[in-house]
C-alpha cells in the first residue's frame, strides 16, 4: 500500500473534518472513501473528475514543481 501526501487550505480541511465526524468516521476514511468513489465511476466521468480536480489546482501544481 502506498501513502501520499496533499495540502489543503485549512478551511477545506475544517469543511472535510466537520462531514467525517457528521458521518462518524474518520478523515482518512472518508477521503479514502472520495477516493474509490471517483476510481469507480466510469472511466469517461473519472477522467472528466479528474480533469476539473486538475484544473481547479493547476496554480497549486505549478508551485509544488
Amino acid at each position: 500500500m502506498k501513502k501520499i501526501s496533499i495540502t489543503v487550505s485549512d478551511d477545506r480541511l475544517r469543511k472535510i473534518e466537520a462531514n467525517a465526524t457528521r458521518l462518524g468516521i474518520s478523515l482518512e476514511e472518508l477521503v479514502l472513501r472520495g477516493f474509490e468513489e471517483l476510481a469507480n465511476q466510469p472511466e469517461a466521468a473519472f477522467e472528466d473528475a479528474m480533469t476539473y480536480v486538475i484544473s481547479k489546482n493547476a496554480e497549486l501544481y505549478q508551485r509544488l514543481q
